[in-house]
């Protein structure tokens, strides 16, 4: 007996129904991804502030403490500015590294 017209209406509708519950469920999916990404790229730049913050005011407390130095010459160097400037761009080129490496994986999911 051949299937009556309304029975491919009901049969269109549920479908219809289950194909937006899975886009529903993989746009609240992406959406959430996204969210947690954004989270833990907010969470790595302030523990980056604080650790430059941080390095900041030790390497001020530590000229503070020294006291004057001979001359007028700085305690840090040219040097140290250039080995701190080096290492920030190395943490910027690893943040860099990580995040094309977060986004590979997402595509490939």
């Amino acid at each position: 007996m051949s299937k009556s017209p309304v029975h491919a209406f009901f049969v269109g509708r549920i479908l219809a129904e289950e194909i937006g519950a899975v886009l529903e469920r993989t746009v609240s999916n992406s959406l959430s991804a996204f969210g947690q990404f954004d989270a833990e790229q907010r969470e790595n730049l302030r523990q980056f502030s604080e650790r430059v913050v941080e390095r900041a005011e030790r390497v001020e407390s530590d000229r503070n403490a020294a006291g004057p130095s001979s001359g007028s010459r700085p305690v840090s160097t040219d040097q140290d500015l250039q080995a701190l400037i080096d290492g920030l761009r190395a943490e910027i080129a690893e943040l860099r590294s990580e995040l094309q490496r977060y986004r590979n994986r997402g595509d490939h999911d």
